[in-house]
């Protein structure tokens, strides 16, 4: 039978590292006023007929603090770039020098920092659901195998052992968010 425990409480351990994970990459998404070839992450190229990610169409790299550069592998592929930054919507206005797509990355403004701190604070809460969710499945896991016969001492101390993985996770979602409410808020 606890077998059966040790698997549920490593199943409720992977989900909540997949739910960490998750987050993580949130978190990348939401810029903190430096440039980063991860904002471009979301856009994408039409590419003879595909849609097509921008790090496969062009070389991107980040010059300083403030900007950001593509070098298409393709010199026609100079207007596709630029019109699939503009279509993207995430803020930036693409230049192209002949050679290259250049984006400035303006700096945040104040109001625009809250901003960003909110939606942090929105995935961060959307994690913990998810802890809380992983938390709920292990524990009606649990109650089953007490009504199939395993003894009652085992499955509280089960419960308890998914409680102190719960805390655990939602005390990192917690560091996590104030380590990016830190870097969003600093100017």
């Amino acid at each position: 039978m606890t077998e059966e425990i040790d698997f549920i409480l490593e199943s409720t351990e992977e989900s909540m590292n997949g739910t960490i994970a998750h987050l993580e990459k949130e978190f990348l998404n939401i810029r903190a006023g430096k440039a980063s070839p991860a904002m471009l992450g979301g856009v994408f190229v039409d590419y003879y007929g595909s849609a097509t990610p921008l790090s496969q169409v062009s070389k991107i790299s980040v010059p300083d603090a403030r900007t950001i550069t593509l070098q298409p592998f393709e010199k026609n592929m100079l207007q596709a770039i630029e019109k699939a930054i503009l279509i993207a919507n995430i803020g930036f206005n693409p230049m192209n020098n002949g050679d290259m797509v250049i984006i400035s990355v303006p700096p945040l403004t104040e109001e625009r920092r809250r901003d960003l701190a909110k939606q942090a604070k929105s995935e961060a809460e959307d994690a913990k659901i998810g802890i809380r969710n992983s938390r709920k499945d292990a524990n009606t896991d649990i109650k089953k195998l007490e009504k199939e016969g395993t003894s009652e001492d085992i499955c509280k101390s089960a419960e308890e052992e998914v409680q102190n993985l719960t805390n655990a996770y939602i005390k990192k979602i917690d560091e996590l968010l104030a380590a990016k409410e830190a870097e969003i808020m600093k100017v």
